[in-house]
């Protein structure tokens, strides 16, 4: 299955658990039906001059899935592997993730199929400046608002923000509410969000605390992590983790990874990896880094590590049927986006392995994202502290509605959650007659 696919699978598999509560209802069948394909697509392609004078055009998308509980809302990707029927997913996704901690928005993903490490600095600005002219129609605080993604930075929303700026004022458009509004992720000093950096991975750590609870895990300093990805998610996962006192044991990148038996030093060993270019040989615990303190491993084996909890926080389809069985962790927590196929879920499920689904344990950076936007409606800014105390509740409310369904409903993590979700759009759906 392409993405797309795979996305109206499990709205499928959610809609077959749902339908005895909505009695198999005409408007249920319809919503359900209309959840399968976005309420629009943009489609298209953007020119922009390069710094040798040529033009190069560049295959743009934007796909606004649905909007019955807010203004659409997701990230914009600059990637080589951008594909249309992943960008449907992705803003399909979207509006799970926002639903499950109950958060105004519907779902919106947005991508450019370009390689932007080929592009100048230059370059990099007239395409982002672009994309917003494709989109500029589309777009606004009450309608859709973007952030950023795979390849996509606060400089670039920054760039994106004074784009749109400009074309509100080249098409006298009055300025309503705060342009500032329509995309998030921004710098702190042009409306962004203090906490937005770690957001994704400190509401990651908000779940782990409540599902090692679940677990009846009581002494934190034997609970072990094994974390695949030491970016942005991954770091800031590992880095709450430690500083909670739980054993973090493995994180890698896309070279490989380390295993470090006495558990590891996120910081150390980011410091590391920064210094040398790779996690190789940087076995860092309590502050000192030491060649003999661990071992190096390949991503396929941090998968495979017998560990308590596994954080995929890089890629998409990762863990397949090819390897699901070989998995020994008692959970998984989905950092990532799609790490785990259909296929996969099925054979988790039978060895009995606990996974709580990408929708909502990376839900914390949409979730601040929303923050932002809020402050900026408001012409208000809220300290980090206040940011995280609004943070914690809904992750952890998120939490105790999957775990809830999940043992009312005897289903998987990623069913309850998905339940608890679409449960949500349809009866929006519903109510608004959609």
């Amino acid at each position: 299955m392409n993405p797309h696919q795979q996305a109206v699978h499990q709205l499928e598999q959610v809609a077959s658990l749902l339908k005895d509560h909505y009695k198999d209802s005409p408007e249920f069948k319809r919503a359900i039906n209309q959840l399968k394909y976005p309420d629009r697509v943009i489609e298209g392609e953007i020119e922009v001059k390069m710094d040798d004078n040529s033009t190069k055009k560049f295959t743009a998308f934007r796909s606004q899935h649905n909007n019955a509980r807010g203004p659409y809302k997701g990230g914009i990707r600059f990637h080589p592997g951008v594909t249309k029927e992943e960008v449907l997913a992705l803003s399909t996704w979207m509006t799970w993730k926002c639903a499950v901690t109950n958060i105004p928005y519907g779902g919106s993903k947005g991508g450019v199929i370009v390689d932007p490490k080929k592009l100048s600095n230059v370059e990099l600005e007239k395409l982002s400046r672009a994309y917003v002219q494709f989109i500029a129609d589309y777009i606004g605080p009450w309608v859709d608002v973007p952030a950023p993604d795979v390849n996509t930075t606060p400089q670039i929303m920054a760039w994106m923000v004074d784009a749109y700026e400009d074309y509100l004022k080249e098409n006298n458009r009055p300025l309503q509410e705060n342009p500032l509004a329509t995309f998030t992720g921004k710098p702190l000093n042009l409306g962004g969000s203090s906490g937005r950096t770690e957001a994704t991975g400190l509401g990651g750590f908000f779940v782990l605390e409540k599902l090692v609870e679940k677990l009846g895990l009581t002494r934190k300093q034997d609970v072990t992590i094994a974390i695949q990805g030491f970016g942005n998610v991954g770091y800031w996962f590992a880095y709450h983790a430690h500083k909670a006192g739980y054993k973090v044991v493995s994180v890698s990148d896309s070279k490989g990874g380390i295993f470090v038996e006495a558990g590891l030093d996120p910081v150390k060993t980011l410091e590391c990896k920064q210094k040398h270019g790779h996690l190789s040989e940087c076995f860092c615990v309590d502050g000192k880094c030491d060649i003999s303190g661990g071992k190096s491993i390949t991503n396929e084996e941090l998968l495979e590590l017998e560990v308590d909890i596994l954080v995929p926080a890089a890629l998409e389809n990762i863990i397949t049927k090819d390897n699901a069985s070989q998995i020994k962790a008692k959970a998984i927590i989905e950092m990532a986006n799609g790490p785990t196929t259909p296929e996969a879920d099925q054979i988790l499920a039978d060895k009995g392995i606990i996974l709580v689904p990408d929708v909502l344990a990376n839900a914390g950076g949409v979730t601040v994202s929303y923050f932002e936007w809020a402050q900026n409606l408001q012409g208000y800014y809220w300290t980090k502290k206040e940011v995280v105390a609004k943070l914690q509740p809904l992750m952890e409310d998120a939490f105790e509605q999957m775990w809830q369904m999940k043992e009312n409903k005897q289903v998987s993590g990623r069913m309850a959650t998905y339940m608890t979700a679409v449960k949500r759009v349809v009866d929006t759906m519903i109510l608004r007659g959609i």
